[in-house]
């Protein structure tokens, strides 16, 4: 027992605290979500972008959704390692690669809109607006296009990764 602000609180008995084995089943089954978010996000922004269609808020959706569980597997990983179950250094690699992958991919996801203004010899947006109104939606359809097969990429690198990962574990 202990003393806390003048109270007696009992300790918890050693068989109610979380055990590493829970930490670690919560761990597979997040990145067995992931492994599924990332490759749904993939496929389907893989097709949005061959089919040419810029309304792609779903696949945003499941991109952010997918990215949000890496970043999480990475933490519940760290926290794993940090108690004493430690991971072959393969399964850290791929494990963490995937956080880098996504980091890279949003890079040149920024960079789209200057490749394609560069590509099509305008110095910036403003030189876009005073387009007439149909090659304004080229320009935007060809960003919009570039920026989801770059993050469709991403998304199957990543799957790829957290695949061998778990294969390595």
């Amino acid at each position: 027992m202990r003393r806390r602000f003048g109270a007696i609180r009992a300790r918890r008995p050693a068989s109610n605290r979380p055990r590493p084995r829970a930490l670690k089943e919560v761990h597979i089954v997040v990145g067995v979500a992931a492994i599924v978010v990332n490759a749904l996000a993939g496929i389907y922004g893989g097709w949005r972008w061959w089919r040419v269609e810029p309304r792609t808020v779903w696949f945003w959706r499941l991109l952010r959704a997918g990215q949000a569980l890496v970043v999480i597997e990475a933490a519940l990983g760290g926290v794993l390692e940090l108690t004493d179950r430690k991971a072959p250094g393969l399964h850290l690699l791929y494990g963490l690669l995937p956080v880098l992958v996504s980091f890279l991919g949003e890079q040149l996801r920024l960079a789209s809109a200057q490749m394609v203004l560069d590509a099509r010899g305008y110095e910036s947006a403003e030189a876009v607006g005073e387009l007439p109104e149909a090659e304004q939606r080229s320009v935007v359809v060809s960003i919009l296009r570039r920026e989801v097969g770059v993050m469709a990429l991403a998304a199957l690198v990543v799957v790829g990764l957290l695949a061998r990962a778990a294969g390595t574990a």
